[in-house]
């Protein structure tokens, strides 16, 4: 075990120690950020570095534990961002196995926001530096940082400080807010009052039924939605066939979602898990075999449920369902979003969207969550996944499905599939195949070895773990990237095919990359219907057009954006930060205005509808992100700017409007 102190010869850009007593200091951060050099991390012998971090504001802030390598010291090579509570000492552990880049989301330990590992994998040797830093805020921060230690063995459970954070609504007890309740009784009131104030009706008359544009028709009525490229523009269609261009927001639904357990305390009320009157209000998300060093149980509670059943009674569901699509719509949203609860789907009128259930996995994985592409095992689950489209393959209110969502092995920028097919031990049908080309390019072994720059005896040597093969020549690169396209064209279209022939009505919608990280990851486009991306800018015409300047020549879908600020109850931003509430509505505006003015942009989804646990969800975010509050309030500053893009939003698309030019007044965001 090493103790590590913090003191100022270790302090980079912009930190002032302020006062320092035994194993804390308690520093001056510079908004731009600062970092703490550790230079007993890179070659110590233990595991885990652990530490308490106190957040001495009113909103969370975000450190990062970075990796710098050797000939690169400006970019890091690997990283593990993490959030924090404010307020609150906070027992943080980090792992070094993580630098392996096996795991993309570790489990965070009770009281600790998300934490997230972006990069590539690390060896020890290749290490300059590692450094604790902050992550940019709006200003001038206060952090207390204490007892760091390195240590073999996972630490002890640690003791969370006594208080409490969050009321028996499950709103924020430290904050206050406008639309904040006060309590059971007045929210029973406001929400009988929404409930007699709903009508249900899309704000403009000229939309039809399912929310397209009756003044263009695309085409006849086919039944489904589908696509139409017209005056060198693509739009959707609505399945009357009039112009559709979607726009809704994710996660319409209240499943159990506020991570409480390691918690408890910080809660004014909770009930017990087996409480016959809310039990089902429970989800655990972990299971034995999955258990991780932090011991967490893994218990999720829906506040959001709880609060409209003590609100509205045992017909508490129903009426939600009629209220939300209602509100939905009022505001001009015409699509329920990815993971909206099925349950709205064909019973409220309302289109949507949804994913393949399950997409098809292997029992041996490549790296991280992609898999065996290769082998029979593959084709047989995709043929199996597949068959869940059944059941909703005459529905005309589903614009479409997605296959998934951001493949987590497509975070690391600039990954050679080929690559981590080698460096895997597992004897995989990717391998067998990856040897059998290069067998079949190069026949004999000198031949590749000349090629390659090595001294290998046999191409079985290939089954032993290669290091970043694709590294070893200009050669090597180009066998790697040519073999690493063959899976990828293998990863899209095999599912495809299979989809397609279970549902032949409805549009593919693509795989919801959370960004291109490669060029080559549009690779089996054709494919799909629409290309997806998630997307979190101030403005996307840049994204959508890098999509079309990689040659995909499809409509273009955002799956995911949002814009969040700190005047409501959660303590970050989310991806996008703004300044208020205002300019949340300002900012969906603009955002979306420029979807519709791109020619290849079909639709936006927000994410999502439904403000974050401020304690985290079930990996611990925590945004100030929804259009409504947990007890269902609606932030009617955001709503407003929902609204006034809706009603401009077609001409937009049609080239009859410019997009607005009001922007909202950005911060630097809290978000993990």
């Amino acid at each position: 075990m090493q103790k590590i102190k913090i003191e100022s010869g270790r302090f980079r850009n912009g930190i002032t120690l302020i006062a320092r007593e035994e194993e804390s200091s308690t520093l001056k951060i510079a908004a731009n950020g600062a970092d703490i050099a550790l230079p007993e991390l890179i070659n110590c012998q233990e595991r885990y570095v652990s530490f308490y971090l106190e957040a001495c504001e009113e909103h969370s802030v975000v450190l990062a534990l970075r990796v710098y390598v050797k000939g690169d010291e400006k970019t890091p090579a690997f990283d593990v961002q993490f959030g924090i509570l404010p307020g609150v000492r906070t027992p943080i552990c980090i792992d070094r196995n993580w630098m392996d880049g096996h795991v993309l989301f570790p489990e965070s330990n009770a009281g600790q926001l998300k934490q997230v590992c972006h990069g590539r994998r690390v060896v020890p040797d290749e290490i300059e530096k590692i450094e604790l830093e902050t992550l940019p805020v709006f200003h001038d921060i206060t952090l207390r940082i204490s007892d760091m230690t390195l240590t073999e063995d996972y630490p002890a459970s640690h003791v969370l400080p006594e208080g409490k954070l969050i009321d028996e609504l499950g709103q924020n007890k430290q904050k206050f807010w406008k639309s904040k309740v006060k309590g059971l009784d007045e929210l029973k009131d406001i929400l009988q009052k929404q409930i007699a104030e709903s009508s249900g009706n899309y704000p403009a008359k000229d939309w039809s039924e399912y929310g397209g544009w009756k003044q263009k028709k695309l085409g006849e009525a086919t039944g489904f939605f589908t696509k139409y490229k017209a005056g060198g523009r693509w739009f959707l269609a609505d399945p009357m066939g009039n112009a559709f261009f979607s726009m809704g927001t994710d996660c319409v639904g209240l499943g159990a979602d506020c991570r409480v357990d390691g918690v408890e305390k910080w809660l004014n009320w909770l009930p017990a898990a087996e409480d016959p009157e809310y039990h089902k209000m429970f989800k655990k998300i972990r299971k034995e075999k999955a258990k991780e060093a932090s011991r967490r149980e893994g218990l999720l509670f829906s506040y959001s449920q709880a609060n409209l059943y003590r609100a509205l009674g045992k017909n508490w569901y129903p009426e939600w369902q009629k209220l939300i699509t209602d509100q939905l719509r009022q505001y001009g949203m015409n699509t329920l979003g990815n993971w909206s609860d099925e349950v709205l789907f064909g019973t409220t009128d309302m289109p949507y969207v949804t994913s393949l259930p399950e997409f098809p996995d292997t029992s041996a994985r490549i790296f991280r969550d992609f898999p065996d592409v290769l082998s029979e095992e593959y084709a047989r689950e995709a043929k199996r996944c597949a068959q869940a489209l059944e059941k909703r393959k005459n529905d005309p209110l589903m614009i479409g499905y997605f296959l998934r969502n951001e493949p987590n092995w497509a975070f690391v920028d600039q990954l050679v599939l080929a690559d981590e097919v080698l460096y895997n031990t597992e004897k995989t049908v990717c391998k067998e195949e990856l040897i059998r080309f290069l067998k079949e390019k190069y026949g004999e072994i000198s031949e590749l070895n000349k090629a390659y720059h090595c001294e290998l005896k046999e191409f079985n040597d290939f089954y032993h773990s290669r290091e970043r093969v694709s590294h070893w020549s200009e050669d090597a690169a180009k066998d790697m990237r040519e073999f690493s396209l063959r899976m990828l064209r293998a990863y899209v279209e095999i599912p495809c095919q299979e989809c397609r022939k279970v549902d032949p009505n409805h549009m593919i919608l693509g795989m919801r990359w959370a960004w291109v990280s490669d060029p080559e990851l549009v690779t089996g486009w054709e494919n799909f219907d629409v290309f997806s991306i998630n997307c979190y800018a101030v403005d996307p015409t840049e994204n959508i057009q890098n999509i079309v300047n990689l040659g995909v020549e499809l409509p273009v879908m955002i799956g995911e954006f949002h814009f969040g600020a700190l005047d409501a109850g959660p303590t970050a931003t989310g991806l996008e930060g703004v300044a208020s509430q205002r300019d949340r509505g300002t900012a969906y505006r603009y955002y979306c205005e420029r979807v519709a003015a791109h020619p290849y942009g079909v639709g936006c989804h927000y994410f999502q509808c439904y403000d974050q646990f401020s304690l985290g969800r079930f990996d611990g975010e925590n945004y100030n992100i929804g259009l409504f509050d947990i007890c269902s309030q609606p932030y009617q500053e955001l709503l407003e700017g929902v609204k006034e893009c809706s009603s401009s939003i077609y001409l937009v698309k049609d080239g009859q409007q410019s997009p607005t030019k009001e922007k909202g007044v950005s911060i630097p965001m809290i978000a993990f």
